[in-house]
């Protein structure tokens, strides 16, 4: 079955995932290739202060209410949020943590790019679309 095309109002989120996917990749590669992986991880929480918790309360205040607080991908989701935002706030072994968040961030953008927004965009009613553009306001946030 080929992709399910997503809805232009749920497209800027689509493309905050990738650039998030982007993230995750240049963890891999810098956690191979680089030495201070401190710094790295400083990198990575100010992406995730000015990119990703901002993404995230947009897809919980618009988006995830489409398929209601009690919905088992809902719940998942946000679980999975709240596990990325610990994972950030680490401060054990820097390596290890990035591996951590490389991991867990990479799955949960597949899960929602694959299960929960196909979910969302069946199900959405126009004025719901609507909101989650108003929500978003438009941005283009930026991983890398």
């Amino acid at each position: 079955m080929p992709p399910l095309e997503r809805h232009p109002q749920l497209r800027p989120l689509s493309r905050e995932h990738h650039h998030g996917l982007l993230l995750c990749w240049r963890i891999r590669r810098d956690l191979v290739g680089r030495r201070d992986h401190d710094q790295m991880l400083a990198e990575c929480r100010t992406v995730f202060e000015r990119e990703l918790l901002p993404h995230f309360a947009v897809e919980e205040e618009a988006v995830f209410p489409v398929l209601g607080a009690g919905d088992p991908l809902v719940r998942r989701a946000i679980a999975e949020h709240r596990r990325i935002a610990r994972l950030f706030l680490t401060t054990d072994d820097p390596t290890r943590t990035l591996s951590r968040i490389e991991d867990a961030l990479e799955a949960h953008i597949r899960f929602e790019e694959r299960v929960l927004f196909p979910q969302v965009q069946e199900r959405a009613t126009a004025e719901e679309l609507d909101r989650i553009d108003q929500v978003h306001g438009g941005r283009t946030a930026v991983y890398a």
